[in-house]
């Protein structure tokens, strides 16, 4: 009796574990993971650091510009806001607002390079990753002065606020390239300085920012949600 028990055992566990191993085999993904999807996912990370354009690629914390704080501030507090209320869309709006200004410096700088003759470069020469540091800058004291030059004597920053380090680095790989002298003649003759009085336009950033802020304060205060909510209440109504 005591054989025959034993061989009903290990005859049972084999069955059991065969079916085991038959729903372990099931489990494994016919089609093997896409090894292009790591690549993707570090471009699309790529791609939203860009999207916020730092001012101050050093900076870890994206707050040591005024403007950066500012953006860096929007941004958090619509994370605190309910999705779809009118807080939540009123900061998208001035968040873009303030991107459309970034851009609106980068796409200047890109129409120069590529009537330079850049036309398959310029999006290169113009990224600046978080990691840039000043030590690595092969001509810093020449870009520091050329940046100068460009915002006294262009329009090709859109405030009077000092300019945002980050073309610093754009300005040394430019010199390292000897098309600095030639960038900056564009420069003068594509964007001539303007009068005070068109710079300081509503929808200029320096104009922005104070009223920004007080509204990034407003909606951190307390009951920031709930006055958002109310004024979906007073819309719906």
């Amino acid at each position: 009796m005591g054989a025959a028990f034993w061989k009903f055992c290990f005859r049972c566990c084999c069955c059991c574990c065969a079916g085991e191993e038959e729903e372990q085999e099931e489990k494994q993904p016919l089609v093997a993971p896409d090894p292009l999807d790591y690549f993707t996912r570090e471009v699309q990370k790529r791609r939203d650091e860009e999207t916020n354009l730092w001012s101050e690629p050093g900076d870890p914390s994206h707050t040591e510009r005024e403007d950066d704080r500012t953006l860096h501030s929007l941004l958090q507090a619509r994370n605190k806001t309910r999705m779809g209320s009118t807080g939540y869309r009123r900061l998208s709006v001035d968040i873009e607002a303030m991107r459309d200004v970034r851009r609106e410096v980068r796409d200047k700088w890109k129409t120069i390079l590529e009537n330079l003759g850049f036309m398959a470069e310029a999006d290169s020469l113009l990224t600046v990753s978080s990691g840039a540091s000043l030590d690595r800058m092969r001509n810093a004291p020449a870009a520091r002065a050329m940046l100068h030059t460009l915002h006294t004597e262009t329009s090709i920053f859109c405030t009077r606020e000092p300019p945002p380090e980050r073309y610093l680095f754009i300005l040394d790989r430019l010199l390292y390239l000897d098309i600095g002298e030639d960038f900056l003649a564009k420069a003068r003759r594509f964007y001539p300085p303007t009068d005070d009085s068109e710079e300081e336009t509503p929808g200029g950033l320096a104009i922005n920012l104070p009223l920004l802020l007080a509204r990034v304060q407003a909606m951190n205060g307390p009951g920031g949600e709930d006055v958002s909510e109310k004024e979906d209440d007073t819309v719906s109504d």
